[in-house]
């Protein structure tokens, strides 16, 4: 039974129009009825809190609750409308995130087993390869708002300050559901015993190991690196999936071209030739060409988008990428 407080809290949100706190409200009463053992309850409730979401989200932009005072420092708020079929990934990867998806959507059922719904999730892989739309595509699949973690603004120089405001982010996963997301998270979570690393990274280190493993809430805490190697070892532990991104296969090199070419005319095109010219090259570099190649053929009032005119986008693509490499050495 919901609380009285519990109840004016819900009343007042909606009064007020704060949407944000309505469902946040209506997401605790949901976890209150699961601990009692009414996971049934518990889930219908979240089905309904989703619904509500994905209707007002077709209707009108949804009003996010931005983050006010020291937090606006600290996170940035969007509510992305991204899917899962909006990627191209390959069988494992797509079923990993399919199963996370699931659990969320089924919480109440799982906790009502005294099982948790996997939402601690460490991404791993080379740039470009999907990573920060994974985190879009989380929110966006369960109507979730997308909080980014601003390290720029979390990272301080004075002892102390950082943990400080790392547990600001922690407070908000339990006052605000959604997807947090920690981009670059290696320059927090680099191994500890770093021959240039010192204390305040260390202390830095450790009270993320503490929140991350005493969070409870119903948040999705998504972090992301493109160099698990340098990662302290303890952190693996305290997730529930490490969720690996690699470069593209052939197939996947197709697919992505087909994908993002979809819609315009084509002339003949060869596509395992075309794979072969994008191997090598990640996700966003290949979605880059043919939106390069598409562009090209309207400016000059092409009737169609031939093969030679992919490959020319996928070649150039390649170069700035070697260029890239070069001035980073």
């Amino acid at each position: 039974m919901a609380s009285a407080d519990q109840l004016k809290a819900l009343l007042r949100s909606h009064v007020e129009g704060d949407d944000e706190r309505f469902y946040s409200v209506a997401l605790q009463l949901a976890a209150h009825e699961a601990r009692r053992g009414h996971g049934r309850l518990a889930e219908e409730l979240r089905e309904l809190v989703d619904v509500a979401k994905r209707r007002q989200g077709a209707a009108r932009p949804v009003p996010i609750g931005r983050p006010r005072g020291e937090l606006a420092e600290l996170l940035s708020a969007d509510y992305p409308k991204a899917r899962l079929v909006d990627m191209v990934l390959d069988q494992t990867l797509a079923e990993q995130l399919q199963r996370v998806i699931r659990e969320q959507r089924h919480a109440g059922r799982l906790l009502q087993h005294g099982l948790s719904p996997r939402r601690k999730l460490l991404l791993v892989g080379p740039p470009g390869t999907g990573k920060t739309m994974t985190a879009s595509v989380l929110a966006g699949e369960l109507g979730l708002p997308l909080f980014l973690v601003r390290l720029d603004g979390l990272i301080t120089k004075y002892m102390g300050e950082t943990a400080a405001k790392l547990r600001h982010v922690f407070d908000a996963t339990s006052s605000v559901r959604g997807v947090y997301f920690f981009d670059e998270f290696d320059a927090i979570g680099s191994q500890r015993s770093s021959s240039n690393d010192v204390g305040e990274i260390r202390r830095v280190l450790n009270s993320f190991l503490q929140m991350i493993e005493q969070d409870r809430s119903q948040s999705l805490i998504v972090a992301a690196t493109n160099h698990p190697d340098i990662l302290d070892q303890a952190l693996l532990r305290r997730f529930d999936d490490v969720l690996r991104y690699e470069l593209p296969d052939d197939a996947r090199v197709a697919d992505l071209l087909k994908t993002r070419l979809a819609g315009f005319p084509l002339g003949k095109v060869d596509w395992s030739s075309l794979a072969q010219a994008g191997k090598g090259l990640n996700h966003a570099e290949i979605v880059r060409a043919a939106e390069d190649a598409v562009k090209d053929a309207l400016i000059h009032d092409r009737d169609d988008i031939g093969e030679a005119d992919i490959r020319q986008m996928l070649e150039e693509r390649r170069a700035m990428a070697a260029r890239l490499r070069r001035n980073e050495r």
